[in-house]
């Protein structure tokens, strides 16, 4: 067992060497005296809110231009449509992850965070710093939506998130956790040192496939609870929207996302890449 997991790590298709970043400690109060950790917490900020103006502007103009009432001609005709939201958000984030994944690994989702903590990427200061960010961010992006499209806003729904009409809070749920956990894997996937090193052969853009992700879950669960995937989404649109309907399918939004970085983090590092059987191996060793 030892000597089959030494090979797979080694590389025994033809790959580079390669060595995991030691665990990141679950405590780190040092990392409070560093500036790095605030730039990355700002960076974070200030994505979320670009991501939340760029996509509820799109989602609000959508529903105004659709609307029969505002051009009865041609109305199913009209707007982005539900391909060009899923677009929309799908195409910020591969941005945004771009433009921010040296600075503070371009999270932009607290589900994100979450499942980077508990794979122990992350410090629990460091997560529970970019959760904050997050949120802050989205609820001034969507403030700036309010304050751009004020006559809109309220009357398509302020972009929030919420059940649709016809399926059950466990079927929002069960898509929210399954959504989610197709964006975690992405990440972990496109982020595995492991695969960079083995498939070196293949240049992998790291926010394409993330990007992708969002764009693929978005179009499989808008017409169930409009996507959220991402708790800092949702609390910012309801926060600024702040319509009880957005309130009572709040968490939804946020036990279904965590729970699904939560399964997409353990299937990874402990099925993926055997960190199970390789503690395993290791405490038999020293046994």
């Amino acid at each position: 067992m030892a000597k089959d997991i030494e090979v797979a790590e080694r590389g025994e298709y033809g790959g580079k060497d390669y060595t995991d970043p030691p665990p990141a400690p679950i405590v780190d109060a040092e990392e409070l005296t560093k500036w790095s950790l605030y730039r990355a917490a700002i960076a974070e900020f200030v994505a979320t809110m670009l991501f939340l103006y760029v996509t509820v502007a799109t989602v609000i103009g959508y529903k105004h231009q659709s609307d029969p009432n505002v051009n009865p001609a041609d109305a199913a005709c009209s707007g982005v449509g539900i391909l060009g939201i899923a677009w929309a958000f799908g195409g910020m984030i591969f941005i945004l992850v771009y433009c921010t994944a040296g600075i503070s690994g371009g999270h932009i989702n607290p589900a994100v965070t979450l499942g980077l903590f508990l794979a122990r990427k992350v410090s629990l200061v460091r997560a529970l710093l970019y959760m904050v960010a997050q949120c802050l961010g989205a609820i001034c992006g969507v403030g700036l939506v309010k304050g751009f499209q004020e006559a809109y806003f309220v009357r398509y729904g302020g972009g929030a998130n919420e059940l649709s009409a016809g399926y059950s809070k466990g079927t929002g749920l069960a898509a929210e956790i399954i959504g989610t956990f197709v964006l975690v894997y992405t990440v972990f996937a496109a982020t595995d040192p492991k695969r960079n090193a083995r498939d070196s052969h293949v240049p992998v853009l790291a926010p394409l496939p993330i990007g992708f992700a969002v764009f693929m879950v978005h179009l499989a669960t808008i017409p169930i609870t409009g996507t959220g995937i991402n708790p800092a989404r949702s609390l910012g649109a309801a926060v600024i929207y702040n319509q009880d309907k957005a309130w009572d399918d709040q968490w939804i939004f946020w036990v279904g996302p965590f729970v699904g970085a939560a399964i997409a983090a353990a299937y990874h590092q402990y099925v993926l890449r055997a960190s199970g059987a390789k503690a395993m191996v290791s405490f038999r060793s020293n046994a």
